[in-house]
C-alpha cells in the first residue's frame, strides 16, 4: 500500500514539476512577443495558458483522490495540501502571462524593446517560479527561503521601470499615454507573478515544517 502512495507522490512531483515548466515558458514566451511585437506568439501563449488549466485540474483531482483513498497525515498531508494551494497560484500565473498577450494582441508597442529591464524582471519571475517548485520537489528549505528573498529583485525592477515611464513621459519622446500605461500593467502583471511565487515558497516552507508564515497553522510531525 505504501509503495503505490509513493508512486502517486512521485507522480504529483512530476505533474507540479510539469505545469510550474509551462508557467516558465508562457513567462518567456509573453515577454518575448511583447518586445518583437508578435501577434502570433501571444496568440500561443493565450492557448497554453488551457493546457495550465487543464494541469491545474488534473493535480487536483489526484490530490483529492490522494487525500481520500490513503487519509494521509503528518508530513504528507502537509505535502498534499500544499500542492493544492500551489496549483492555484500557477494557474494564476498563467493567467497573468495571458494578459500579457493580450496586450500584445491589442496594441502596437515601440518602446518595450528600448526597456531592457522589462526582460530581465521576466527572468527574475520565472527564476522564482522555477526555484520554488524545485523546493517542493527537493524539499529544499534553504531554496524557498531564497524565493522569498527574491522577490524584493522583482519589485525594484516594478518600480525601477515604472520611473523610466514616468521619465519618457516628462521627456516627451513620442509614447503614448496607452503604450505608458500597457507597458506599466506588463510590470504589475510581473511583479504579481513574483508574489505567486513567493506564495508557492511559503507553502513549500509549510509542506516541511508544517509552520506557514502568512496565516496561524501548525501542523505536528
Amino acid at each position: 500500500m505504501r509503495n503505490r502512495f509513493d508512486r502517486q507522490l512521485h507522480l504529483l512531483d512530476e505533474q507540479l514539476t510539469h505545469m510550474g515548466e509551462l508557467c516558465e515558458g508562457a513567462i518567456a514566451n509573453a515577454t518575448k512577443a511583447l518586445c518583437e511585437g508578435d501577434k502570433k506568439q501571444a496568440k500561443a501563449v493565450i492557448e497554453a495558458d488551457e493546457e495550465i488549466d487543464q494541469m491545474e485540474k488534473d493535480i487536483e483531482r489526484l490530490c483529492l483522490k490522494l487525500l481520500l483513498q490513503q487519509q494521509p497525515v503528518a508530513k504528507d498531508l502537509r505535502k498534499i495540501s500544499a500542492a493544492l494551494k500551489m496549483i492555484t497560484d500557477m494557474e494564476r500565473i498563467g493567467d497573468q502571462t495571458s494578459d500579457i498577450a493580450e496586450i500584445v494582441i491589442s496594441c502596437n508597442h515601440n518602446t518595450a524593446n528600448d526597456i531592457v529591464e522589462i526582460s530581465e524582471m521576466a527572468s527574475a519571475a520565472s527564476k522564482m517560479v522555477r526555484d520554488s517548485v524545485n523546493a517542493y520537489v527537493s524539499k529544499d528549505l534553504e531554496l524557498a527561503k531564497n524565493v522569498m528573498l527574491d522577490d524584493d529583485t522583482v519589485d525594484r525592477y516594478f518600480e525601477d521601470i515604472r520611473e523610466q515611464m514616468v521619465s519618457y513621459i516628462k521627456e516627451e519622446k513620442g509614447q503614448n499615454g496607452t503604450e505608458i500605461f500597457d507597458l506599466i500593467m506588463v510590470t504589475k502583471y510581473l511583479e504579481r507573478i513574483g508574489d505567486h511565487a513567493t506564495n508557492i515558497a511559503e507553502w513549500v516552507e509549510f509542506s516541511i515544517t508544517g509552520i506557514h508564515r502568512s496565516i496561524e497553522v501548525v501542523t505536528e510531525d
